[in-house]
């Protein structure tokens, strides 16, 4: 699936054309189609509950209804082992289904206090699994 970028990824400002690569059903893999550059990125409803409002700017700027078919993905920095792996939760990936658009929103941390830049996979592993036993 191609994407036209609305809103860059941080200091990635000169790509313009990404492709969303689905990996799993968790993980998917954002490929420039302008360079080599590439992003292995998470659903992160799979790790937590996620909940944020898309400010206006980014609704009008990737012309976001209501009834928009709407994905949310997260970067994440690989390490190994896997669970060391860190998510970027303050500036989640949107893509618009609908116009296959996307931006990167960065989100007032003041508002999402809950959500950190570089949170460990094990944290939420360690959550899951305690529920389990």
């Amino acid at each position: 699936m191609i994407f036209s970028v609305k809103s860059p990824i941080l200091g990635f400002e000169h790509i313009k054309t990404m492709e969303l690569i689905e990996l799993d059903k968790f993980f998917v893999k954002l490929a420039s189609k302008d360079d080599e550059t590439s992003f292995t990125m998470i659903n992160p409803f799979a790790l937590r509950s996620y909940e944020f409002d898309i400010p206006s700017y980014y609704e009008e700027l990737m012309d976001i209804k209501e009834s928009s078919q709407l994905r949310i993905y997260n970067i994440i920095v690989v390490a190994l082992p896997l669970e060391k792996s860190t998510v970027n939760f303050v500036a989640p990936i949107v893509c618009n289904m609908d116009n296959m658009t996307l931006s990167q929103v960065v989100l007032d941390v003041t508002k999402y206090p809950q959500y950190g830049q570089a949170e460990m996979i094990e944290n939420f592993i360690q959550k899951a699994t305690s529920k389990d036993i």
